[in-house]
C-alpha cells in the first residue's frame, strides 16, 4: 500500500518494525511490510527514525508541494542504475531506433485518447457527432506521426510537439461537452490551474509523474536523460517522454469523478489571483481513486496485472533495451 501523509500536523513516527502515524484525534500502527511508498505533502512530518525503517524495507518516501509535485525524494541505496544501462540510455538518445520510439509513444497516446473519447456513450445525436469527428480528426495525426521521418530525434521534435498539442486540444475540447455545466473548462491550464478540473488533473499527473520516476530509478534509469524532452535543467525529462503512456489513466479517473458529480467546493480552494488548488479532501479522494485503479488487476500483454506493475515492467523492460545500445 501508498501511505500519504497530507494533512496539516500529521507526523509520521517508528514503533517497533512499523509506521506509527499522529493524528489530530488518535493514531494508527501500519507494519512496515504493508508500505510499499510513502508519500509526504507539506504541512506534515516524519521522523529520522521512521525515515530509516522505511530504508531498512526498501520504501521510497517522496515529498510533494500542494499541487501534487515532487519536490524530493529518498530511496534505498539498493536502488540505482548501473554503467551499462546508463551509457547505453545515452548512446540511444542519438540514434533513428530512438526517433521510432518516441512515435510510438506519441502515436499511443493519440490511440488512448481516441479510446476514451469511445468510452462516452451517449443518445445525444450531437455529442456523437462531436465524438466521431474527433475521433477521426486524431486518426489523421497518428498517421502523420506514423509517417514522419528522422535521423535523429531533434529532427522531428518540433513537429510531433505541434501535432501532439494539437491532438491534445481536439481531445480536452470533445471531452468537454460530456461535463456537467459547472465543471466545464476553456482549455488545459498548468501552474496554476485556471479550474477545479484542470486542477484535479495537475495534480494527478504529479502524483504519476512521481510513481514512474520511482519505477526508473528501481529499474536502473537515469530519468534526468531524456529523448524528446532533453532542453530542461535539473529535469526528469524521461519522465516527460514516458508518462505519455499512462496520462489516460489519470484523465479517466478524474473524469469519472466529473461526471459522478461528487465533486463539491470542499475538494478545492481559489486563491485571489483565480488559481485552482486541490484541499485535503479533494486530494484525498483523487488519491485513493487513482492508487484504486492502478491496483485493478487488468489483462495485459496475455496476463493478469495491475496498473501499478505494468510501470514497473515497462522501466524494468526499457533498461534492458537501454543496455543493447552500450555496446554499439
Amino acid at each position: 500500500m501508498e501511505l500519504v501523509i497530507n494533512n496539516f500536523g500529521v507526523s509520521l513516527n517508528r514503533k517497533d518494525s512499523g509506521f506509527l502515524i499522529n493524528y489530530k484525534d488518535g493514531e494508527q500502527l501500519i507494519p512496515a511490510s504493508a508500505v510499499t511508498s510513502i508519500n509526504i505533502n507539506s504541512g506534515a512530518q516524519i521522523t529520522s527514525d521512521a525515515v530509516l525503517l522505511a530504508l531498512e524495507h526498501e520504501i521510497e518516501i517522496v515529498f510533494t508541494d500542494k499541487g501534487g509535485n515532487i519536490i524530493g525524494r529518498i530511496w534505498s541505496p539498493k536502488f540505482g542504475s548501473i554503467s551499462t544501462i546508463r551509457k547505453g540510455q545515452l548512446a540511444f538518445t542519438f540514434t533513428p531506433d530512438a526517433v521510432e520510439w518516441i512515435k510510438k509513444i506519441v502515436k499511443k497516446k493519440i490511440e488512448s485518447q481516441q479510446a476514451m473519447l469511445l468510452t462516452l456513450s451517449t443518445e445525444d445525436f450531437a455529442k456523437k457527432n462531436i465524438v466521431n469527428r474527433a475521433v477521426r480528426r486524431l486518426e489523421d495525426y497518428r498517421t502523420k506521426v506514423a509517417g514522419v521521418t528522422g535521423e535523429v530525434v531533434s529532427d522531428v521534435a518540433p513537429t510531433l510537439r505541434g501535432w501532439e498539442g494539437v491532438s491534445s486540444k481536439i481531445y480536452f475540447d470533445a471531452l468537454n461537452e460530456f461535463l456537467p455545466e459547472h465543471l466545464k473548462f476553456e482549455s488545459r491550464s498548468q501552474h496554476p490551474a485556471k479550474d477545479v478540473i484542470n486542477a484535479f488533473l495537475n495534480y494527478g499527473y504529479g502524483i504519476l509523474y512521481g510513481k514512474i520516476e520511482g519505477a526508473m530509478i528501481k529499474a536502473g534509469i537515469d530519468p534526468y536523460i531524456g529523448v524528446m524532452h532533453r532542453d530542461n535543467y535539473n529535469r526528469p525529462v524521461l519522465v516527460y517522454d514516458v508518462i505519455e503512456l499512462y496520462r489516460i489513466w489519470v484523465d479517466y479517473v478524474v473524469y469519472t469523478l466529473a461526471l459522478q458529480d461528487v465533486i463539491t467546493d470542499e475538494y478545492y480552494s481559489i486563491k485571489d489571483d483565480g488559481s485552482y488548488w486541490l484541499e485535503a479532501l479533494g486530494r484525498r479522494v483523487l488519491i485513493q481513486s487513482l492508487n484504486d485503479y492502478l491496483d485493478e488487476i487488468v489483462i495485459y500483454n496475455g496476463l493478469s496485472r495491475s496498473r501499478r506493475s505494468q510501470i514497473a515492467l515497462y522501466c524494468h523492460n526499457l533498461a534492458q533495451y537501454f543496455k543493447k545500445f552500450e555496446r554499439r
